[in-house]
């Protein structure tokens, strides 16, 4: 059984990253190892914590993970929603071995192409979830820190893409950039009200 989760859906730039993680079975009986206590919501971990737990999954031989990256062109192409769950079906199927049934965070996945369990608040409930939240959530966020030195200006090593005053700061001084979402608000203005857009006193030409 394997925990899948996502990190960057909602931000205006930046791609969408998906995980997948499967814990031994035996670990059902014999709960986690302490090397993993405190394992919960990426949300809920610190920065730290986050990365702390991230080379532990990645480290440990019992562990099975993979991860999946899409892109923002694909984004634009497909929207969000549906590049979130290609992304989710790419790390599954990237795992060894295969996983005979999946934990999914919220509601069901109408595209994926497991069997599968939804779990509101999930990556709270399950530690697999969890532990797919921290290797998304990492992996994306580093991805950003680097993206901010390409991409000089917007903040993304801050705020890792996402609507802050900061950011619509930036796009209003500097326009778009190859990353920024052009399907989202406020490139695409019909879908304004997706977001809060109150930090940003006109769209960019």
């Amino acid at each position: 059984m394997a925990g899948v989760d996502e990190a960057g859906c909602g931000p205006l730039a930046g791609p969408v990253v998906a995980a997948a993680v499967i814990f031994p079975e035996s670990w059902l009986e014999t709960g986690l190892p302490a090397r993993f206590r405190g394992l919960n919501d990426s949300k809920q971990l610190t920065e730290e914590e986050r990365e702390k737990f991230f080379e532990r999954i990645q480290a440990d031989p019992q562990v099975h993970s993979a991860i999946a990256v899409v892109d923002v062109e694909t984004i634009d192409r497909i929207n969000i929603r549906q590049a979130a769950w290609q992304g989710m079906n790419r790390a599954l199927d990237q795992l060894q071995p295969r996983p005979e049934h999946v934990l999914v965070d919220g509601l069901r996945i109408r595209w994926l192409a497991y069997q599968q369990t939804p779990l509101v608040q999930g990556d709270a409930k399950s530690y697999s979830i969890a532990a797919a939240s921290v290797l998304a959530k990492v992996t994306r966020d580093r991805m950003m820190r680097e993206l901010d030195i390409q991409f000089p200006g917007y903040g993304f090593a801050e705020h890792k893409g996402y609507s802050t005053p900061k950011h619509f700061a930036a796009i209003e001084k500097l326009g778009a950039c190859a990353i920024h979402r052009k399907s989202f608000a406020p490139f695409k203005p019909k879908e304004a009200e997706l977001f809060d857009t109150s930090a940003l006193s006109s769209p960019p030409a």
